[in-house]
């Protein structure tokens, strides 16, 4: 009994050791990318994003949660608009537009109740059409579970940004012109 207490007590150190050590080798930073190419120009694809008034209706997480309580602030566009957000499947955060360069990009400041992250969209005008690169990028610093969750950070966010694109581009280019 003496022993196997002992041999427990090792796997737990080493199992903590494997945890610290492997997770300040971890990079300190995430970064997740999709893009798609929307039939429509730049200047219309900024103004759907430039504001939350029609995010839920592209939003990947909005029908996994519509029930979730939605609080907009700030003003209805640009630098400052503001999104909160608060249910059971979709958690509690919010979302401020941080910069708004017209049909070039638009930055918000993420807040994933209490951790920090960035989203950008890229417009580059592509043919008559607009190239939409979507971005999260998170700064783990020395928090060790951050860093293990930035391995499947990619695998998770990821699916949901190829829904979210696809359902842009079918909001968008269903619009008349």
């Amino acid at each position: 009994m003496k022993a196997l207490l002992k041999g427990l007590l090792y796997l737990v150190v080493l199992l903590a050791l494997v945890f610290v050590v492997g997770g300040f080798l971890l990079p300190d930073k995430t970064h997740v990318e999709r893009s798609i190419a929307i039939d429509r120009p730049p200047g219309e694809v900024h103004a759907m994003l430039d504001s939350y008034k029609r995010f839920n209706e592209w939003s990947p997480w909005y029908e996994l949660e519509p029930t979730a309580k939605y609080v907009y602030s700030g003003p209805e566009a640009g630098v400052g608009a503001s999104l909160a957000w608060e249910g059971v499947k979709v958690g509690k955060g919010s979302q401020r537009i941080a910069e708004s360069v017209p049909q070039q990009k638009v930055v918000n400041a993420l807040d994933f109740d209490g951790t920090q992250a960035v989203g950008t969209f890229d417009l580059k005008a592509e043919g008559d059409g607009t190239r939409v690169t979507w971005s999260l990028d998170s700064a783990h610093g020395n928090n060790l579970v951050s860093r293990w969750f930035g391995l499947v950070l990619d695998k998770m966010v990821g699916k949901d940004y190829d829904k979210g694109l696809a359902k842009l581009k079918r909001v968008l280019e269903q619009q008349p012109r």
